[in-house]
């Protein structure tokens, strides 16, 4: 996607936010789909940022480095970005495993972000589950790897309509690492333990800082796939 999630690019790809002074001796590395790196000029952009792959086998590498190299993902991905709207905290995280077992793997603790306002600096074309549009949204995204949400924000001379994000605050919110234990092969239960304490510690976040960061929510957060 020409896109990036505007929470996760500030706190880890760059020193927006202060974070190698937060987190002395952290390196992130914030991670995007493989195409993205065939893209002509785009990928060197992304090059030039830092950002690397979400291939299991950049995230091995990079995890292998040793203590203080993390990778950063932004585990709902295209899926998740269907039904990205302002007021709403719809994740698609329950059937996402992948992450858990290569941190497992590596022995490397999770830890999860939770970025409130991403979702409120634009919004996007009605898109349910059904209509024609997210029918061919989803096959766009089954052949190529990612989507296009049709989204819009505000122009330079109207708030209506536009490219540009609308004037929303957005607050990351690191929330408590989750330690496991190191296993080459991990059973699917000890997988599903962690995403479970994963999950709870995403919820977590939430409850706690809600009522501060998401006054104008329309809902509760949602795990919808």
């Amino acid at each position: 996607m020409f896109t990036f999630c505007r929470g996760a690019f500030a706190t880890f790809a760059t020193e927006a936010t202060g974070f190698s002074k937060t987190f002395p001796g952290i390196r992130p590395h914030l991670l995007t789909l493989a195409s993205n790196f065939h893209i002509p000029i785009y990928r060197d952009i992304l090059l030039y940022l830092g950002i690397c792959s979400v291939s299991k086998k950049s995230c091995s590498e990079i995890l292998s480095q040793g203590p203080g190299s993390a990778i950063t993902i932004v585990i709902g991905g295209a899926a998740e970005s269907l039904s990205a709207r302002p007021g709403t905290a719809d994740l698609t995280l329950k059937k996402r495993l992948g992450f858990i077992k290569i941190a497992i793997q590596k022995g490397a603790s999770l830890v999860p972000v939770f970025s409130f306002g991403e979702n409120d600096i634009y919004d996007q074309l009605a898109n349910d589950k059904g209509t024609t549009v997210y029918k061919l949204q989803k096959k766009f995204q089954n052949i190529f790897g990612f989507t296009l949400p049709l989204f819009h924000g505000r122009g330079l001379f109207t708030y209506n309509v536009g490219l540009l994000p609308f004037r929303h605050p957005i607050i990351s919110v690191i929330g408590h690492p989750i330690e496991v234990k190191q296993h080459d092969n991990p059973t699917r239960e000890y997988v599903e333990e962690i995403q479970t304490k994963y999950i709870d510690e995403l919820m977590r976040i939430w409850d706690t800082y809600k009522d501060q960061f998401a006054k104008q929510r329309r809902r509760e957060l949602m795990l919808i796939d």
